[in-house]
């Protein structure tokens, strides 16, 4: 009896290093975990590599109460093609001169630097980032500002580039910014593979705020809720508040105060966020014109949907569609 053994080849694609040192932020480095380091053999043998690199001497403690070891030193900066640095301990903490050097280092010779939330604080320490524009969670923006005045600060948006060099604003940002770098390095389609396995939306553009004009749901209750299924099954008709308040059987006044309870904001603004979500699904299907897709959506033109658009996602539709479609198919992979 012969037994074949599979053995799966190791990537040999771009080494990702991620820091790791005393007092490291768990949660952003889980994020460079996730992205860079599981195994996913569908992408081929070029896919990234991965190791963490130990800044501080032993033993290193982590958020949580872990203590970690890391791969290797700092000399791994020496190699890497991507550096992440996953926040940092605190923004009032001294960055080391010996790991702003190797990052100078690294980025001279082509690396690419990432930073994560107060991972910004690291980057800007290297000077790398004077009279550009980075981005860091809005709470750390101030700080930032006013310890790198050369520097400008952009905590509206979720992620900025720049030269190589790119930030990332709070932690959910941090994966928008890697899945745009999968995105960069390997198409559409690789890029939004990874964001299925992470339950996540891979159309997040670096410009859209980090604020969300939308309120999270709190819950459809039983009077709204039909009515709502009813409205998303019919977009394109023009949903007035006394068309909404009569299908509900209330008064408008009622019917404004019940549908803020079950959903946290009023009838326009949920009504545009599910024009613009059905206007990004259809996006993705297919070659449809804007003009069909407004129609479709109840937008009415190809130019108040590009308004809405940009508003909310800060880009335009093409741009869209340009963007999250599979590059070599043209079939939507979300």
């Amino acid at each position: 009896m012969t037994i074949t053994v599979n053995i799966m080849t190791k990537p040999t694609g771009p080494l990702v290093v991620a820091l790791v040192y005393d007092g490291l932020c768990t949660f952003e480095f889980g994020i460079a975990t996730e992205v860079f380091a599981l195994p996913r053999p569908e992408m081929g043998t070029g896919w990234y590599r991965f190791a963490s690199a130990a800044i501080d001497d032993g033993p290193l403690r982590a958020a949580g109460g872990l203590t970690i070891r890391a791969d290797g030193g700092p000399d791994l900066l020496d190699e890497a093609d991507i550096v992440v640095v996953p926040g940092w301990r605190s923004v009032d903490a001294p960055v080391p001169e010996a790991l702003t050097d190797r990052l100078r280092a690294a980025h001279s010779r082509g690396a690419r630097l990432v930073s994560l939330c107060s991972g910004a604080f690291v980057l800007a320490a290297t000077g790398l980032l004077e009279n550009a524009t980075a981005t860091t969670h809005w709470r750390y923006a101030d700080a930032l500002r006013a310890r790198h005045p050369g520097l400008t600060v952009d905590e509206a948006s979720l992620y900025r580039g720049h030269d190589g060099i790119f930030t990332a604003a709070g932690s959910a940002a941090g994966i928008d910014l890697l899945i745009e770098i999968v995105r960069l390095d390997f198409g559409a389609a690789a890029a939004n593979s990874v964001a299925r396995r992470l339950v996540m939306p891979a159309h997040r553009a670096g410009g859209q705020a980090q604020f969300l004009e939308r309120p999270v749901a709190l819950r459809e209750g039983a009077e709204i809720a039909p009515l709502l299924d009813t409205i998303r099954a019919d977009l394109a008709r023009n949903w007035t508040i006394a068309a909404m308040a009569r299908l509900a059987r209330m008064s408008d006044r009622t019917f404004l105060r019940r549908f803020s309870e079950a959903t946290g904001t009023t009838p326009g603004e949920w009504l545009a966020e599910e024009r613009v979500s059905t206007a990004k699904r259809l996006l993705c299907q297919g070659a449809a014109s804007m003009d069909s897709i407004a129609a479709t959506t109840g937008f009415g033109s190809a130019h108040t949907l590009r308004h809405h658009f940009r508003r909310r996602l800060g880009i335009s539709p093409s741009a869209f569609r340009a963007r999250f479609m599979d590059e070599e198919t043209q079939r939507p992979m979300i």
